[in-house]
C-alpha cells in the first residue's frame, strides 16, 4: 500500500443571484440564441452586495467537510485556487481559516487562472503524500463577475461565479490521486489576461480574451495533458469512467472528447448551467457529478483544465 490522497467529501456554493442569458441580452448586445450556439451557457450566478472569493469558498468548504463528516480543526492544510481574491494580501485561504474557526493550520492562495484547481491539486496532494499534512481542504472559488468588461459581448457572457471544494485525506491504499501533470507557457499572456494589476496600473483591470486562438490551444493542449497523465498513471482513455473538464465552453468540450475517442456521455458537463467559473469550475461539476450520483466510488476519473497563462494540467484520481 501506498501513502495516497483519498477525496473524503465534496462541496460547492453558488451566489444567490442567477442570470440567465435572456436577463443578460436585455443589458447587453446579445441574444440567448448567440450565446447557446457559440458557447452551450444558458445561466450563470453573479455575486451580490456581501457575496466575495472568500464567502464562497467558506461556504463550499462548509459543504465538503460536511460530506467528508469531518471538523474543520481536522485541517491542517488550506489550498485555494483563485485569480480574484478578496484582497491582494493575505490570501483568501485565511481568510476561508479564520472564518472556519481554524486557529492554526497552514493556509495559502494558488493563482494559475482556469487551471487554479489543478495546480492547487497538485499542490496539496504532494504535501500529504509527504507527510506534511494530513487532511487538506482544496478549494477553487472566483468572483469573475468583478473583473469583466459589461460592454464586451464577446467575453462578459462567459462567467459567472462560485465556489468548489474537496476534502483530501491520506491513506494507506492504491486508491486516490494516482498521477498529475501541469504545464505553462507564458509566451501567450496576450490571448488571455487582464490589463491591470497592483504594480503595472495600480488597479484591478478587466479580463481581455482573443477566443478563437484560445479555442485552438485549448483543444489540443487538454487532448495532451489528458493522454500525459493517464500514461503516468498506467492507464488508457479506455479505463476513464468520467471526465471532469473545466467548463469553458460546450464547444471545447465536445472537440477534446472527440479527439481523445471518449463517448460524449462520459464527459460531466456543467457549463450550460453555471457558465465558465475559472478555478471553480472543476470543483463545482465534480461535485455537481457526485451528489447527483453519476460518480460513484470507484471510478477513475480525470480532471483537466486550461486558464491564462497560458496554464493547463490534468490529474487522474480514483473516486
Amino acid at each position: 500500500m501506498t501513502r495516497r490522497s483519498v477525496i473524503a467529501g465534496v462541496g460547492s456554493a453558488l451566489p444567490k443571484r442567477q442570470v440567465t442569458n435572456a436577463e443578460l441580452a436585455s443589458q447587453v448586445d446579445t441574444t440567448d440564441e448567440w450565446i447557446v450556439e457559440r458557447t452551450g451557457i444558458r445561466n450563470r450566478y453573479l455575486a451580490g452586495e456581501g457575496e466575495t472569493t472568500g464567502t464562497l469558498a467558506t461556504d463550499a468548504a462548509r459543504a465538503a467537510l460536511a460530506h467528508a463528516g469531518l471538523q474543520a480543526a481536522d485541517i491542517d492544510l488550506i489550498v485555494l485556487a483563485t485569480a480574484t481574491p478578496d484582497q491582494t494580501f493575505p490570501s483568501t485561504a485565511t481568510k476561508v481559516q479564520a472564518a472556519l474557526g481554524i486557529n492554526d493550520c497552514i493556509a495559502f492562495d494558488v493563482h494559475a487562472v482556469c487551471t487554479g484547481f489543478l495546480y492547487a491539486l497538485s499542490v496539496a496532494d504532494s504535501m500529504v503524500r509527504s507527510g506534511s499534512a494530513n487532511k487538506a481542504l482544496v478549494i477553487g472559488a472566483e468572483t469573475f463577475s468583478r473583473i469583466l468588461d459589461w460592454e464586451d459581448r464577446t467575453t462578459c457572457v462567459l462567467f459567472g461565479d462560485g465556489a468548489g471544494a474537496l476534502v483530501l485525506s491520506a491513506e494507506e491504499t492504491e486508491s486516490g490521486i494516482l498521477a498529475t501533470k501541469l504545464h505553462a507557457d507564458g509566451r501567450h499572456n496576450d490571448l488571455l489576461f487582464v490589463d491591470g494589476g497592483p504594480s503595472t496600473t495600480q488597479t484591478v483591470g478587466k479580463l481581455r480574451m482573443k477566443g478563437r486562438e484560445v479555442f485552438r490551444h485549448a483543444v489540443v493542449n487538454l487532448a495532451d495533458v489528458l493522454n500525459e497523465v493517464l500514461t503516468d498513471a498506467g492507464l488508457t482513455a479506455a479505463d476513464v469512467d468520467w471526465v471532469v473538464p473545466h467548463q469553458a465552453n460546450a464547444r471545447i468540450l465536445d472537440a477534446t472528447a472527440r479527439k481523445l475517442g471518449l463517448p460524449a456521455e462520459k464527459v460531466v458537463v456543467t457549463v450550460d448551467r453555471h457558465a465558465n467559473t475559472s478555478a471553480a469550475s472543476v470543483p463545482l461539476a465534480l461535485d455537481t457529478a457526485v451528489k447527483d450520483g453519476r460518480i460513484k466510488r470507484g471510478d477513475l476519473i480525470v480532471l483537466e483544465a486550461m486558464g491564462g497563462g497560458f496554464t493547463w494540467g490534468a490529474a487522474a484520481l480514483r473516486y
